[in-house]
Formats: structure tokens, sequence, C-alpha cells
């Protein structure tokens, strides 16, 4: 493996137009667990200029639609949208097609007679973590989280004004010996007020990448590798400025291209969907792994057939090439933790209004809340590697 390079994550604010679909769809999902525990949702959503759309399945409680779309309007209101192009306003057109589940995916999930719940379908989940940062995720992601999260908190509570909601971060971090030495680049692209300049724009956004970045490694980063707004003028943003839909922001949503991805997205989907719940369960398997100190870094993948309770494999990489301890960390997984569906939700606390809170800043890396949200992200079985 190369020890020294240059790599590079991204991260968008809750204002992107994929982020606020993003949000809508995970409302949806709340809304129906909120209602009942073991509703099924899969929620799909579609923005553009004074339009939102939802489609897809769920079986639950009857949810009337004019509260599902007073809840979208309510979303919206959060974000921080109320241009002529894009409102929680009457002036935005809300549709809801959501229908029933089907039954042939219900007959595979479902548990009966000596069938436990199978898996809502097949599919590779990964995790990961490592020790570049406090909360076991690596730099570039986090920090690309972080600029945008605060922002956007300043944003909201008028500490920041002139910046509306849509943006997007980048940050290229220079590694040596393997580890996060200097950031060589951040990119910030921000929507602002028709009030202010580039220039005046540069000067409100310049703060929060040294509230975000540890000092160490921002000594050698340059003032002309700081791109604020390179393109100019972005003053049209959010579903005005491009259409969004639900799960176009897997890699943003969990570690930054730093590990593989399987490929399905999480938002908008309860947590019989393996998409979501096993991706949650293999980070929380891989945070709890690094926690333990037995490795710097660790990728789990869990493979799943639709209908099938038992993964289909279980894959452990600590990246130190020690085959028999990478083999005995894979057999304490088996004997310590069920990882069926119905064991991963149950472990997690996953049949929880949860996951609104979940849609922007990454899914990783995120405090666990009092509510049960983030329950992946705890350290509470780190005893069992350190073994």
């Amino acid at each position: 493996m190369k020890k020294n390079y240059l790599f590079t994550s991204e991260s968008v604010s809750e204002g992107h137009p994929d982020k606020v679909c993003d949000r809508i769809s995970d409302m949806v999902v709340d809304t129906y667990l909120g209602a009942e525990p073991q509703s099924r949702v899969a929620c799909e959503t579609l923005t553009t200029t004074n339009k939102v759309v939802l489609a897809g399945e769920v079986r639950g409680p009857e949810i009337k639609k004019d509260e599902l779309i007073h809840k979208v309007r309510d979303c919206i209101k959060d974000i921080g949208y109320d241009q002529s192009g894009f409102t929680f306003r009457e002036a935005t057109k809300i549709e809801s097609h959501l229908h029933a589940q089907s039954s042939d995916i219900a007959m595979g999930v479902d548990s009966s007679g000596n069938k436990d719940e199978g898996a809502g379908d097949q599919g590779i989940m990964f995790g990961y973590a490592c020790n570049e940062t406090d909360v076991l995720m690596p730099a570039p992601i986090h920090y690309s989280h972080k600029i945008l999260r605060l922002m956007a908190e300043d944003r909201k509570s008028g500490k920041l004004k002139n910046i509306e909601p849509d943006s997007k971060s980048q940050i290229t971090i220079e590694y040596k010996d393997g580890k996060p030495a200097n950031v060589k680049s951040v990119v910030i692209s921000t929507q602002h007020s028709s009030d202010v300049n580039q220039s005046q724009v540069r000067d409100l956004v310049k703060p929060y990448i040294e509230k975000s970045i540890p000092k160490e490694l921002l000594n050698k980063l340059s003032e002309e590798e700081i791109y604020i707004n390179p393109t100019g003028n972005f003053v049209i943003g959010g579903p005005d400025g491009d259409s969004g839909l639900t799960g176009r922001k897997i890699i943003v949503d969990t570690y930054g291209g730093a590990a593989p991805h399987g490929g399905g997205a999480f938002s908008g989907k309860d947590p019989t969907k393996v998409d979501r719940s096993a991706a949650y369960a293999s980070r929380y398997l891989a945070k709890n792994i690094v926690a333990s100190k037995i490795a710097d870094k660790c990728l789990i993948q869990l493979a799943y057939a639709i209908g099938v309770s038992k993964p289909l494999s279980i894959y452990v990489d600590l990246f130190d090439n020690k085959e028999e301890k990478n083999k005995h960390v894979e057999n304490l997984i088996k004997e310590n933790f069920d990882l069926s569906p119905r064991g991963i939700r149950e472990m997690l606390g996953l049949n929880k209004p949860i996951y609104e809170k979940s849609a922007a800043y990454g899914h990783f890396g995120r405090d666990p809340g009092s509510d049960g949200s983030f329950s992946w992200e705890k350290v509470d079985k780190k005893d069992i590697f350190t073994k």
C-alpha cells in the first residue's frame, strides 16, 4: 500500500438538491416508524424548481397524504428555502405517489413458522473505521462535513448572514507514512444572496476552515489553495438550480471514497433493508475493532440474499497482513453478534424515528443521541476484541 499520497473527499450541505431529497425521504421513514415501529418504507424523492415528488412503497399505519405534504414543507422550511424557485410555501407543488409494498417482497422478508425474518434485498455492505480522527473516520470526509455543518448552524441561528442553504466542500490532504500530515487544498462553493460579492463571500466562509480543521494540518495551506466559489456567482441554487434525487450522494454519506461502498443508498429505507441496517452494523463492528486498538483501521464486508436471515459472508481486513489475526476477529464477530436483519435492528435499536437527522453531514462519525440515533457509533463492544 502507498505510504505517501494525496487523498480528497467532498461533502454537500443539507441544502444541496440531493440532500433535500434524502431529508424528505427519511422524514417519511420516521413518520411511519413513529406511528408503527414495524412499518416498511422505501421512499424516493425528486425535487426541481418549485416541485417535490414522493414515490415508493409503504406498509404500516394509514398516514394521510396531507400530513406528509405538510411535513415536506416543514423540512424545506427548516433547511432554509424560501426563494422564488423553491420555497416551503404553496408556490412549491408537492405530489405523493406512495403505494402498498409488493406482496412478493413482503413474503421474502416476513418471518413465519420456523423461518426468521429475511433480508429485504440481496447486496453487499461495507463498514470502515480508522484512527485518523477522534471519531475514527477518515480525515478528509470528516473535516469536509464539519465545515458545512458549522456553516449551516450559524446560518440558521442568524450568525452567518447572506449565505444560503446550498453548499459543497472538498478537502485534499497529504498523507505521509500513511497518516494525515497537511491540508493541501480546500474548496468551498456556497450559494449566497445577491447582496454580497465574491470577495465578501470569501471573508464570510474562510473562518470556518480554521474552526473545522486542526491547526497542525493547516500550517502549510497557502492562500492560493483555498478556493471559494471558484466559478464565480452562486445565487441560484438548491432544487431551482439543479434537480435532486434520493440516494445520489452515497460516498458523501459514508467514507468519502476511503473505503468501498456496496452501492445501496441509505435514505428513505426502513431498517429491514440491509442496504441501511447492515451498513450501520458493519460500521459498528469496524469502529469497535479500531477502538479496541488492535488495529489502526478496519474494513468489514457483509453479504446478504433476499429472504435469507443470516449473512452469506463476513469479510474482515485489518490491513496488517496477519491472516490468523484477521480470522480470529472474524470468528469473534460470528460468536458475539447476531447479524440477521432482526438481530441488527434489536442490537442497534433501529426501529425508531431516528433517521431524518442522519440525512446530511454523514451517517458516520456522529455522536450517539439519547433518542437512539447514531447508535452504531457507540464503542461499547470494544472489549470483545481486546480480549
